[in-house]
């Protein structure tokens, strides 16, 4: 085995996370404001009502809400980075057809910029430049690789899914839960819910475990409480 291939077949073999980023950045967005948003919910009418069918048509509506709203959102969203992306890619093909040369020394000037000397620079731009051209320079010019590329229905799929996911659980705690206890049931079960998913968020994307587990902790209190406080204020004005 040469020396290339050995260096090919570690590179291969190296474990990153960059291209989960995508799938991961929705799935965790998704399933954490699916638990988050629905248990605040609940948490909100329960410290209102103690009607039981009021709380699950209340956890039932969040969900299907929610995660017709994320998927749209997100698709809209990372459509619109897509629209961009298009664009520029249009614009940079025009200029490669239009003016060559200028473009050459656009990447030339960016290898010189990352240490390259003036014969080097030139070498590898050439050389890049005749192998692909557009693919040099929307990597080195722009910053465009097929892992960042935008994916506007995976990313959609990705927000639908995983809000009806997080949604369930506490829709299913308030079918299940004590009606008396409804409250501290639904914050013990989504602070559990929510370190599991900081817990897998941080295996699958390669961050510190405490660290995202204890963020999303923090914040789920906070918003939890804020709808129990309001909830609670509300049903007393309406008593």
């Amino acid at each position: 085995m040469t020396n290339t291939d050995a260096a090919t077949k570690q590179m291969n073999n190296e474990k990153h996370y960059i291209n989960r980023v995508g799938w991961l950045r929705a799935g965790v967005l998704g399933a954490n404001d699916g638990i988050l948003s629905t248990t605040s919910l609940v948490i909100g009418v329960a410290a209102a009502t103690a009607v039981r069918d009021t709380i699950i048509l209340t956890a039932l509506s969040g969900l299907i809400a929610g995660a017709m709203s994320m998927a749209a959102g997100e698709y809209v969203s990372v459509s619109s980075q897509e629209d961009t992306e298009k664009a520029d890619i249009a614009r940079e093909k025009a200029e490669l057809q239009e003016m060559p040369e200028q473009e050459l020394q656009e990447i030339i000037a960016i290898y010189k910029n990352r240490g390259l000397n003036d014969d080097l620079a030139h070498e590898v731009a050439v050389a890049l430049t005749k192998h692909n051209a557009l693919e040099t320079h929307l990597r080195d010019e722009l910053g465009m690789t097929e892992i960042s590329a935008a994916k506007p229905l995976q990313a959609a799929l990705s927000s639908f899914a995983a809000f009806l996911f997080g949604a369930l659980l506490p829709l299913a705690v308030s079918i299940f839960a004590p009606l008396k206890a409804m409250i501290f049931w639904q914050y013990g079960c989504s602070i559990i819910f929510l370190m599991f998913l900081g817990a897998l968020a941080a295996k699958t994307g390669g961050a510190p475990l405490l660290k995202s587990m204890g963020k999303i902790c923090f914040w789920g209190t906070i918003a939890m409480a804020t709808t129990a406080l309001i909830g609670h204020l509300f049903g007393t004005h309406v008593s």
